[in-house]
């Protein structure tokens, strides 16, 4: 996995690429808790290069998700792939999620927040 970061519209991007399961998602866990810590007010990870999410990648969002909640941080995910949309659907995380097609209109959503 590799985690590419970039600042657009006053948001931070977390471009991520490979597959995220329980080898790598301490990984992504020590990125997300850096942007916790750093109280980043608005996160976007765009996942168009994710072909694979399991459990404890799940269990990763969810807990930057829950420490972003802390200090009313904004949190999104774009550009989802079928299999990692089913895998956020099956634990009906979309309904926790700011979920958006594109990486375009999730910027446009969360700046505007």
């Amino acid at each position: 996995m590799e985690i590419k970061e970039k600042n657009e519209k006053d948001v931070v991007v977390l471009a991520i690429q490979g597959e995220i399961d329980l080898h790598v998602s301490p990984t992504l866990r020590t990125a997300l808790k850096a942007k916790a810590q750093a109280k980043t007010p608005r996160l976007l990870l765009n996942f168009a290069e994710v072909a694979y999410i399991d459990s404890s990648g799940l269990a990763t969002l969810i807990e930057y998700y829950q420490s972003a909640r802390t200090y009313q941080g904004k949190f999104g995910l774009c550009c989802l792939n079928l299999s990692v949309r089913s895998s956020i659907e099956l634990v009906r995380l979309t309904e926790v999620f700011s979920i958006f097609p594109t990486e375009a209109e999730a910027l446009k959503s969360l700046a505007s927040s």
